[in-house]
């Protein structure tokens, strides 16, 4: 099963690319903010409640898609661009076995 959600997300994370390739930014911009949403980490210099919370928020599929829906309709390069990094990362994250958190551990996921 493991393989098999992995198989899933590596083609979610070449649709990433292939949307990417589609918009008029450089092939640069692409590796350089794959790991921006990585940021979201910061919180757990808190606790680590509030740090699941913030972690979860920025690696969350729903919010690529509505960041990806809002770019395209109000035609924002930048909130498209936004929801597609966020998107591919996502999927990245997924395929290495990274899913969200609970609030008890970074380490504690729903990937188990």
């Amino acid at each position: 099963m493991k393989n098999l959600l992995r198989i899933e997300e590596a083609a979610m994370f070449a649709l990433s690319i292939l949307l990417f390739i589609y918009t008029d930014f450089n092939w640069w911009w692409y590796p350089v903010l794959l790991l921006a949403p990585d940021l979201s980490m910061l919180g757990y210099l808190g606790t680590p409640r509030y740090g699941a919370v913030i972690y979860n928020i920025f690696h969350h599929r729903a919010l690529s898609l509505i960041l990806i829906s809002a770019g395209w309709a109000a035609d924002n390069d930048w909130l498209y661009l936004a929801g597609i990094i966020l998107f591919g990362h996502i999927s990245m994250d997924r395929i290495l076995g990274y899913g969200l958190k609970y609030p008890d551990s970074f380490h504690h996921t729903h990937l188990g």
